[in-house]
């Protein structure tokens, strides 16, 4: 948690308030706290209450934000009030329906087995470098553990040896995301490609604690999210792999392509997607399926899929109707 702020507003003492309950409640709130951090200076600046008029003038003062990171801002302060309103029900609160539109969720490259055999081969061309002896094995794990186990990018680099049980075949995902932590089982390809890995980590310092995907910059550091992801992209320029659109994929999208890939199997394999969905949210360490939901967009495979299961069950009943003519 960051230092506590002194809060000089007319609204300072709600925001403190406010903070101190979302804390209280284990949320860290760095983000949000910095945002009411800055609607208190410019309302201190101002030495005037949050009204309808000063939220206008504050909303103008961060234009210059992209309109989504905007409505973010402002619905953060409209939840503020809200938590005021418990107390002085005539407060102003903030009308939702005049923020920014929200962007259009962008739709998710869905990786093949084709591009993944491309970006895997295209590793090869890897050569090591000072800052990264071990780019090529880097890489190729990272592709793998992405793609079959559906972690963050975050995640991953956040991991040490010590996380990989070589008998479990587990990996320890500590305090990620909503502050969960879980053992994600590997698959036995992606185990061993944990093994082979580490078999050639184990030329360079392999402590317990020490990072696994290793890089070299003053001492032993692990690779950042950005760093990996800089180098993610490139191979996927390498290897050819582009969106419908012609561009380049995110890397998150390859835990779209994991989820995607466990609904097509269930889907396939005529399991109760529903009854499944519990168990893919532990897997990719969600609070509930609501977050789940949100990599399981109707798709086109999906649609597919779910019309010829629908005309097994319901293809009986058709003829049936049919032949009895008209109802």
């Amino acid at each position: 948690m960051s230092a506590p702020a002194t809060f000089v507003s007319p609204l300072g003492p709600f925001i403190a308030r406010y903070l101190a309950v979302k804390y209280a409640l284990g949320r860290q709130y760095a983000r949000e706290r910095n945002i009411l951090v800055h609607l208190d200076r410019f309302l201190a600046t101002l030495a005037v209450e949050l009204t309808a008029e000063t939220f206008a003038q504050w909303c103008a003062s961060i234009d210059h934000l992209a309109p989504g990171v905007r409505r973010s801002w402002m619905r953060v302060v409209r939840n503020l009030c809200l938590y005021r309103q418990r107390s002085e029900p005539t407060c102003f609160v903030p009308d939702p329906s005049a923020f920014p539109r929200p962007h259009m969720r962008r739709r998710p490259h869905l990786f093949t087995p084709q591009q993944i055999v491309r970006l895997l081969r295209a590793t090869d061309d890897l050569l090591p470098c000072s800052t990264s002896p071990l780019q090529r094995q880097v890489f190729r794990l990272a592709v793998i553990l992405l793609y079959t186990a559906g972690l963050r990018r975050g995640e991953l680099v956040r991991l040490t040896i010590a996380d990989y049980d070589p008998h479990e075949r587990t990996l320890t995902i500590r305090a990620s995301k909503f502050h969960k932590s879980r053992l994600v089982p590997l698959s036995s390809d992606a185990s061993r490609e944990m093994d082979a890995y580490l078999a050639a980590r184990r030329r360079f310092p392999h402590a317990a604690e020490t990072p696994l995907l290793y890089r070299r910059r003053q001492g032993l550091r692990p690779y950042t999210g950005a760093g990996l992801g800089h180098g993610l992209r490139q191979l996927f320029r390498r290897a050819g792999v582009r969106t419908t659109a012609g561009g380049l994929p995110r890397v998150h999208d390859m835990r779209h392509s994991f989820a995607h890939e466990a609904l097509l199997r269930w889907y396939r394999a005529g399991i109760d997607v529903q009854v499944k969905l519990p168990a893919l949210a532990a897997y990719l360490g969600h609070v509930s399926v609501v977050s789940t939901q949100y990599y399981l967009s109707f798709l086109e495979p999906f649609a597919q899929i779910a019309s010829e299961r629908f005309a097994r069950h319901c293809d009986p009943f058709v003829d049936s109707a049919n032949q009895g003519g008209d109802l």
